[in-house]
């Protein structure tokens, strides 16, 4: 059985460690927030300008000022701060943010990610997402394994225009989890609740060595 997107999310939220500065993309990304382990101490920051963003508010409770990158309501901690869009990418492009958690259309073997349009369709822009897998020290991408139609989202190559080459570290999916070898190249690491090996296979185009510490 496939992972739930919370399970998905509770999944890269492992990723997390005690004093990370974090930022989370649209989609699954932002369940991760819901799932930070106890005891571990992270500050999530957003592109459009705030550093220690809190839990989302309960209905009713919803502040039309305070939203993340993605336009959703969200609350402040008494340590959040404000600032200006260009402090907010100097903190990205410096190299100050410690993961950046995404989702993605595509992802190659070879780490690459395609995550901000499909030609012939409107897009808004591609916000913060070339800065942020250019600047960030280490990039996980949580997405569906396959898409709409059932084809596989983990590739050899990206056929849609890129977001980043080579910068991808893990990909975690419904099904499984890749980790991404430096230089390229996959390496299977986990797999879901009763998903075998086959099955991943079998909606992975790109090439991976299966390295489960149990044999699937």
């Amino acid at each position: 059985m496939a992972w739930t997107r919370e399970q998905a999310a509770a999944r890269a939220a492992q990723e997390l460690k005690d004093g990370f500065y974090c930022n989370l993309g649209i989609g699954i990304p932002t369940l991760v927030a819901n799932y930070i382990p106890e005891g571990v101490n992270v500050t999530l920051q957003s592109e459009n300008g705030m550093l220690g963003m809190g839990p989302f508010p309960y209905p009713g409770d919803e502040d039309a000022d305070l939203i993340n990158a993605g336009k959703q309501t969200i609350t402040e901690l008494p340590t959040s701060s404000y600032f200006s869009s260009a402090d907010s990418f100097a903190m990205i492009r410096g190299g100050h943010i410690d993961l950046s958690v995404l989702g993605a259309m595509e992802v190659s073997e070879g780490g690459d990610i395609a995550n901000w349009t499909i030609p012939g369709k409107m897009v808004k822009g591609m916000g913060g997402a070339m800065d942020l897998v250019a600047g960030v020290k280490r990039v996980v991408v949580v997405m569906d394994h396959t898409n709409k139609a059932g084809e596989p989202k983990v590739l050899k190559t990206c056929s849609l225009p890129l977001t980043g080459a080579g910068c991808v570290d893990l990909i975690i999916t419904d099904l499984c989890v890749f980790e991404v070898r430096e230089g390229g190249g996959l390496d299977l690491i986990e797999l879901a609740f009763d998903v075998t090996l086959d099955e991943v296979t079998a909606k992975t185009h790109a090439e991976f060595a299966n390295k489960l510490t149990t044999a699937a």
